[in-house]
């Protein structure tokens, strides 16, 4: 029995397991199985692997996508720059040592563990059939983890960004500071918080929707409500509007073809 899961704390709901329980029993794959491991802390990710070690391949959720990094012998190019990996591909075999600032991976293991962003897959392949010529701007609300693979695919597509967040950082607008041009100018608005989701459906980010226009494409990587209050209030003023929901189920489709890929990396 092949194993997969996903780690992350907590994980009281996840649309992985869902996922994959019935993608297993719909494509008849009676050799796999995909559990949830929450672990609190990054560092209980070994005593993990030792204990399964019929485990082929892991999602990373909140709070390790980025001190996950740490534990893995190979990252694709993409999740290296993004710095944040979702996916891990574990083969049996002995591993390549990186040696950047110090020691890292598992020390001793037998395995390799490497590491993708299907996140970046999942956006990019969602988002690239609703872009039109005048979606050369973005503003990115929030710049936490989620924003890191949502500015890797604007990068690579050639639009420019502004992230929009509550507390200053260096090069960050505040909404505080959100002005009618801001929306005027950005057709693109991204919002990578978790404002919105349910339970709390009746909260929004703070930026100003009544100077949104048809031109606009609002997307939210939120997928439960379907539809938040900011994709709603996009509807009203004519943007096309777009949720998380695909984004999901592409990158999970992703993962697994990583983690059935014969692909060898140094």
């Amino acid at each position: 029995m092949k194993l997969y899961g996903l780690i992350g704390f907590p994980l009281s709901h996840s649309f992985s397991k869902k996922f994959f329980t019935e993608k297993f029993e719909r494509e008849k794959i009676g050799d796999c199985k995909y559990e949830l491991f929450p672990l609190e802390h990054i560092n209980e990710l070994p005593a993990l692997l030792r204990k399964h070690p019929d485990l082929c391949g892991l999602n990373v959720t909140v709070p390790h996508k980025i001190n996950v990094l740490r534990y893995l012998d190979w990252i694709e190019h993409d999740a290296r720059n993004a710095g944040a990996v979702n996916c891990i591909r574990i083969t049996a075999e002995s591993p390549v040592l990186a040696a950047f600032s110090g020691e890292v991976g598992i020390k001793g293991h037998d395995f390799k563990l490497e590491g993708f962003n299907t996140d970046i897959y999942g956006f990019e392949m969602s988002l690239k059939p609703l872009l039109k010529s005048h979606h050369y701007q973005a503003l990115v609300l929030g710049d936490g983890g989620a924003a890191r693979a949502v500015k890797c695919v604007l990068e690579n597509l050639g639009i420019e960004f502004k992230c929009v967040t509550r507390r200053h950082s260096p090069g960050n607008l505040l909404f505080s500071e959100l002005k009618p041009h801001h929306i005027s100018q950005n057709k693109l608005i991204i919002n990578t918080t978790p404002v919105g989701m349910s339970p709390n459906i009746n909260e929004c980010p703070p930026i100003r929707y009544e100077q949104l226009t048809d031109d606009h494409l609002l997307y939210d990587l939120i997928y439960n409500p379907e539809e938040t209050l900011f994709l709603k209030k996009g509807a009203e003023h004519g943007a096309t509007i777009k949720n998380g929901y695909e984004m999901l189920v592409l990158q999970a489709e992703k993962s697994w073809e990583i983690w059935n890929s014969k692909q060898k990396h140094p």
